[in-house]
């Protein structure tokens, strides 16, 4: 018996488990690149717009901002266009930015997450409804236990249990490890923002 023959004999419960597991992936491959795409281009970005600042050239540090689409970038263009403020409010100013792109580096996971938790349950649903199917087959049989009476009941319930808690642990998983690599950034972005912060201050 095929893995596909196997998959079909939990039913429709199992397909949608499995679709479920499609929208879990993309979401896990689309952050990935995002998080490997914004770590890559950080370090160009911040020498580029700290040359920039030591020189008190600003225009080159929002030419460069504005060019470069990374988190730290928009925050660093946002601070040079209100750095007249105070430096308190613009340490709170900024703080504010960090949190709207913090916000956006864990768009999408929340996907990821209600995959794992849902996987598990449909599996779940299926074990409840196989068995369903398995009792109402006996009925019919007029209480009399049969294996071939109960094994379509039985396959159903045992596939879909099986297929929702392996969706849902990988999910899972995934889940952990990005909004892993996404704290990382944001403590990053924090750093490096302080750091572009410490800069405009010695110039003023």
């Amino acid at each position: 018996m095929t893995l596909l023959e196997i998959l079909a004999r939990g039913g429709w419960i199992v397909w949608l488990i499995l679709l479920l597991s499609l929208v879990g992936f993309a979401a896990a491959v689309e952050r990935w690149l995002v998080f490997r795409r914004v770590r890559q281009g950080l370090e160009d970005y911040l020498r580029q717009v700290k040359n920039a600042l030591r020189t008190r050239d600003y225009e080159a540090a929002r030419t460069v901002s504005r060019r470069t689409e990374l988190p730290l970038a928009r925050v660093v263009l946002a601070i040079l266009d209100h750095w007249h403020l105070a430096p308190a409010d613009l340490k709170t100013y900024a703080n504010d930015l960090l949190h709207l792109e913090a916000h956006g580096l864990e768009r999408h996971l929340l996907a990821l997450a209600t995959v794992a938790g849902l996987a598990p349950l449909l599996g779940f649903l299926g074990t409840v409804t196989g068995m369903i199917r398995a009792f109402m087959a006996v009925q019919r049989q007029g209480g009399s236990v049969d294996a071939s009476v109960l094994a379509g009941g039985i396959w159903e319930a045992l596939v879909t249990t099986a297929v929702g808690l392996s969706v849902g642990i990988v999910a899972y998983l995934l889940y952990n490890y990005l909004v892993g690599r996404a704290q990382d950034l944001v403590v990053t972005l924090e750093r490096h923002t302080l750091e572009v912060l410490d800069l405009l201050k010695e110039e003023t």
